[in-house]
């Protein structure tokens, strides 16, 4: 099975929020997740953004790839950094 860490589109019309999950990636977009990792809220100025970087390494840890938006958001949050340093370890 392969797991991406994607983000999940939630909120009302127009006013969108997103959920960082893990998933299989045959699952459609807003179906079924294994775990939930954070959540990005792109309207608030400036943006927010909340991840558990334990969840998020260890998934990247055990394959999981990341799309290329929740790439972006995890340098931001310091995850990346975080994985590429428990990478370096091993």
């Amino acid at each position: 099975m392969a797991v991406k860490l994607r983000l999940t589109r939630v909120g009302k019309k127009k006013q969108p929020q997103y959920r960082i999950v893990a998933a299989d990636s045959r699952s459609p977009r807003d179906g079924r997740f294994i775990q939930i990792v954070g959540t990005y809220n792109p309207r608030t100025e400036p943006s927010a953004l909340t991840v558990d970087n334990e969840k998020a390494v260890k998934w990247l840890l055990d394959g999981a790839q990341p799309t290329e938006r929740v790439k972006k958001l995890l340098e931001i949050s310091g995850a990346w950094a975080e994985f590429g340093a428990a990478r370096a370890a091993k």
